[in-house]
């Protein structure tokens, strides 16, 4: 009976590793995300640093609705690599849910920063953005033990740190600096590991 439940016991440990091993096979097509978003958010971040700085117009800001265009990308790319899934992981469901309260969070702060600040919402929103970054990416990087991605979380709140010391003109890059490390650079570490996952 006790060496039934034993073997019953490791068998429940080795579908949980199994489990957690197809998510970090999978970890490699998911790099696309990071890059996509990763890229998106870098051109947006130094388009609006030179716009700003440079060209000094008032509508520095419209830049950002090319985030829309790559939700709408998101969303189709999700669908179909949903229809191809064949199975869903419980670490699947958890990063899910991770990356969903970070967008719940994304707009509650910019609604909040805007009503609460005034004028003064450029001050603190890219600081405040930074350290949301760093979430995701953070507990990400934790669930899949991807050293990477946790590396990328905790920079990303340590330029969220010295951002609050900067000038407000520079946040912008530190917002640039934090999506390379946190998503740019694991990106394109998953890219690499997928490909030699797929010779194999």
């Amino acid at each position: 009976m006790e060496n039934d439940q034993l073997s019953t016991g490791e068998e429940g440990l080795e579908i949980i590793q199994s489990m957690i091993n197809k998510a970090r096979n999978q970890l490699g097509d998911n790099g696309h995300l990071y890059l996509m978003w990763g890229w998106v958010i870098l051109v947006c971040s130094l388009t609006q640093f030179v716009i700003l700085n440079f060209f000094y117009s008032p509508y520095h800001y419209m830049v950002w609705f090319v985030t829309w265009l790559a939700f709408i990308y998101q969303s189709i790319y999700l669908y179909r690599r949903k229809k191809k899934k064949r199975v869903k992981t419980y670490t699947d469901d958890i990063i899910s849910n991770v990356w969903l309260v970070f967008v719940i969070l994304m707009f509650l702060f910019g609604f909040l920063f805007g009503s609460i600040m005034g004028k003064g919402y450029y001050n603190v929103i890219n600081p405040g953005f930074l350290a949301l970054y760093g979430m995701p990416t953070f507990l990400s990087g934790i669930i899949l033990k991807f050293r990477p991605l946790i590396m990328g979380g905790i920079c990303c709140w340590i330029l969220a740190m010295f951002s609050a010391f900067a000038s407000p003109t520079y946040h912008l890059l530190f917002l640039a600096a934090g999506v390379i490390i946190a998503w740019i650079v694991p990106g394109y570490i998953m890219r690499s590991k997928f490909k030699k996952q797929q010779m194999v």
